[in-house]
């Protein structure tokens, strides 16, 4: 064994094959276009290792504290990997438009849209389908071959990120605990905020009448949104009309933590709950790149494969978010000076502590 048999190099290197060599029309770019789109792939495959890894630590019913930082650890990872992909549009840039139309019509057929194993990623996150951009009113499937198609078909209804960090979640202790009314203390804070965003409007001498009626309204809107994430009944509704996807249990987990992060016990929720925000900003980021790298290669062109290029790839980044909830709770966030006083036994529920025995 030595370092060219351990990485199969002769499989690796051989497998980079312009058509464009094989037309007798060479284009020094393809090979650019076949390397990166090659490392995109092979980087896929070690972010959905990650994935399996991390839905596998959080399947039980009580996952150890020793596990959570490895899938902490792992997500982490996963973060960094889409950092670098995302840097290698910097590389495919330095091809010019003219440059890539050199092969462009040979691989025309081809497309990032038939990448099952990016497919394969969006499902393990938790992508449902009936949140995924229609393309060309067909199966998101429909482009992948048979098998391919039935692997990612499967995936739908296999775990995922979302459903198991929603279960962990949900499982959070002292979501309601006698010692400290934390929703009834917040509720007031909370109060204090919308209070003070209308008086704002109303005192702003800059905006017009109509326009001081519009905001307001929109803070009675989130007053509303606010008051129903207590009322189990109401927040269901909202769930059903698609307006929140975390349950109801792990909502207020989610709030919990964030709010009071600098309690030692939930340091790694935190972290958790942090490494899922960037994993969602950081696929959005490079849907956005990657349209961007669209239209500056093509302009307002149909893309290859027969997509709809540029508009197709923007639209996506909006539409495919798929931890959304986490967002839309800084909508009530207060700042940390303003946050209710926990008692102090309470907070040393909290707290890590030592016994010796004695």
């Amino acid at each position: 064994m030595n370092y060219e048999t351990y990485l199969c190099l002769d499989q690796l290197l051989t497998a980079q094959r312009p058509l464009s060599l094989q037309n007798k029309r060479p284009a020094h770019d393809e090979w650019l276009f076949i390397t990166v789109h090659h490392t995109y792939e092979i980087w896929f495959k070690q972010i959905l290792i990650e994935l399996d890894s991390i839905l596998a630590s959080l399947s039980s019913e009580q996952v150890e504290e020793r596990e959570m930082d490895v899938v902490v650890a792992r997500l982490e990872r996963v973060n960094k990997i889409f950092h670098v992909i995302a840097g290698q549009f910097d590389i495919l840039e330095t091809m010019t438009p003219m440059d890539f139309l050199e092969f462009r019509d040979l691989i025309f057929q081809a497309s990032g849209f038939q990448s099952y194993q990016f497919r394969l990623l969006e499902n393990k996150l938790g992508l449902r389908p009936g949140d995924r951009l229609v393309y060309h009113e067909k199966p998101y499937t429909s482009d992948l071959s048979p098998k391919k198609a039935d692997e990612v078909k499967a995936s739908e209804s296999a775990a995922t990120l979302f459903d198991r960090l929603d279960a962990w979640l949900a499982r959070t202790p002292f979501l309601a605990a006698k010692e400290f009314a934390f929703w009834d203390e917040y509720k007031k804070a909370v109060e204090v905020m919308f209070q003070h965003d209308e008086k704002f409007i109303r005192d702003n001498s800059t905006l017009s009448g109509d326009e001081k009626s519009r905001l307001v309204g929109v803070v009675h809107g989130q007053r509303q949104m606010f008051v129903d994430l207590f009322n189990e009944r109401a927040y269901d509704e909202q769930r059903a009309r698609g307006e929140w996807r975390l349950s109801y249990r792990a909502i207020h987990a989610a709030f919990l933590i964030q709010l009071y992060r600098d309690q030692p016990i939930f340091h790694l929720p935190f972290r958790l709950i942090t490494e899922v925000l960037n994993l969602d900003s950081h696929l959005a980021q490079w849907r956005y790149r990657h349209a961007l790298m669209v239209k500056r290669m093509l302009g307002m062109r149909m893309g290859s494969g027969g997509s709809v290029g540029e508009k197709y790839l923007r639209e996506t980044t909006d539409k495919h978010k798929i931890f959304e909830d986490f967002y839309k709770l800084t909508t009530f966030f207060i700042p940390r000076s303003r946050l209710p006083k926990l008692p102090d036994e309470f907070a040393r529920q909290l707290d890590f502590a030592f016994k010796s025995g004695r």
